[in-house]
């Protein structure tokens, strides 16, 4: 399933439930999504197990209007996705020591089926996405 990224704008979401623990962080499935000051594009993926656990999320579309990652057929099950419209997708971000030097992993985006709050960091396999691309809005 190929998914879009203008709906990932949503500003705030109840808990998150991860289908699969996040990389290098075994049980911990459940985060809450915080708009951090205000900003439509600046999010706190906040684990609910272990509040020191945060990453700093952006949504795709204002940075990366273009970006379509391919979902293979496991995560759009795992996710319960059943039309592309449903899916949010977020990207980690990675600080720079000045903002400009920030980049995002667009290998590895978070999709989050917005209906049911399932929710997934997905590794595209096979893509040529970079793993620190440079976050820029346009």
């Amino acid at each position: 399933m190929t998914i879009t990224t203008s709906a990932a704008t949503e500003t705030d979401l109840p808990v998150l439930n991860f289908a699969v623990d996040l990389p290098g962080f075994p049980g911990r499935r459940h985060f809450c999504l915080v708009t951090i000051a205000d900003l439509d594009t600046l999010f706190m993926l906040t684990s609910v197990e272990d509040e020191e656990l945060k990453f700093l999320v952006v949504p795709a579309a204002p940075f990366f209007p273009d970006y379509t990652p391919e979902l293979d057929d496991e995560y759009v099950t795992l996710l319960g996705l059943t039309e592309p419209e449903d899916a949010l997708v977020f990207l980690m971000v990675n600080v720079g020591e000045k903002a400009e030097d920030s980049t995002v992993n667009l290998m590895a985006p978070v999709v989050v089926n917005q209906r049911t709050l399932a929710a997934a960091q997905v590794v595209l396999v096979g893509s040529d996405y970079p793993l620190q691309a440079p976050l820029k809005r346009t």
